[in-house]
């Protein structure tokens, strides 16, 4: 992905209504569209969006990005917000929007409703009830693989291109109390991990030191009711988190080791591998 004149040379262009003076973008800010799932719904309605409402991009489901303000504009996307003591994160930002309806609530028979009354079948769609500080209660949508590869290489082509790029946070890291996207199934930490660049000797020590599963087949499920465990690049309780894994999901164990008198087991979910504090998990036994 190549940019020129702050405009993406092979992604659609559609220029929006509302688009502000210059600005010199420090961070990426990712949001939720939390709108309809239909293609180009929330990229059409953002093209002329009222009360001066606009974003520099917008990632579809399937991972088709559209953009609609120059990366050296002001967009309207990020509202009152302040980033490390900086109010008024449009004046310094980049914005996207990642398609996702966004808090969903529980419309019974294994069904989630959205606020625009589209019901949703848990099973089906990838949808957890997720309970976070950040976020409060609510059932989430996940997120499609082709999405979050479409943003990782639109990330990565912005912080080659704009150089003056520190940071990638979401809306509610900027906006807390106020918003609550991106969801807590996204995976910002790996996300941020793969582009920002990630301490992979931490990782390396921690295989070192631990041992690994034998038997392929170890199971255990994940023991935190009405809350979410953390996953973590390696094992300690550093800022690493990587994902969140709901309580009740049967994941497969890799490797076991003690780390500061603490147990912990490396585990897959969601095609990552990470470690878990080993208390919240609760062996699957075959009989």
């Amino acid at each position: 992905m190549q940019f020129k004149n702050h405009i993406a040379q092979n992604l659609s262009y559609s220029r929006a209504k509302n688009i502000g003076g210059k600005i010199v973008p420090t961070i990426v800010v990712l949001h939720d569209t939390a709108g309809r799932l239909d293609k180009f719904n929330s990229a059409n309605y953002l093209l002329t969006a009222p009360r001066g409402v606009s974003v520099h991009f917008v990632v579809e489901r399937d991972g088709t990005i559209t953009q609609q303000v120059p990366t050296n504009r002001r967009a309207g996307h990020a509202g009152t917000s302040e980033y490390h003591g900086q109010k008024g994160c449009n004046n310094f930002s980049i914005g996207i929007e990642i398609v996702n309806p966004g808090r969903m609530t529980d419309a019974g028979g294994g069904r989630a409703r959205t606020w625009f009354k589209k019901t949703y079948d848990v099973a089906e769609e990838g949808i957890h009830f997720i309970q976070t500080k950040e976020h409060g209660a609510g059932w989430w949508m996940d997120y499609e693989p082709e999405q979050i590869a479409a943003l990782e290489a639109l990330l990565h082509a912005l912080f080659d291109y704009v150089p003056t790029l520190t940071d990638i946070v979401t809306h509610w890291y900027i906006s807390p109390g106020r918003k609550v996207d991106t969801n807590p199934l996204f995976p910002l930490e790996s996300l941020k991990a793969r582009v920002l660049g990630r301490d992979d000797l931490q990782d390396e020590a921690a295989n070192d030191a631990s041992d690994l599963i034998e038997d392929k087949g170890e199971m255990v499920s994940i023991d935190v009711p009405n809350d979410t465990l953390n996953m973590r690049r390696w094992p300690s309780f550093n800022p690493n988190v990587i994902a969140t894994i709901p309580d009740g999901v049967v994941v497969p164990v890799i490797r076991s080791g003690t780390f500061g008198d603490r147990p912990w087991l490396k585990v897959r979910y969601s095609g990552q591998e990470g470690w878990i504090v080993a208390r919240h998990a609760a062996p699957i036994t075959h009989s």
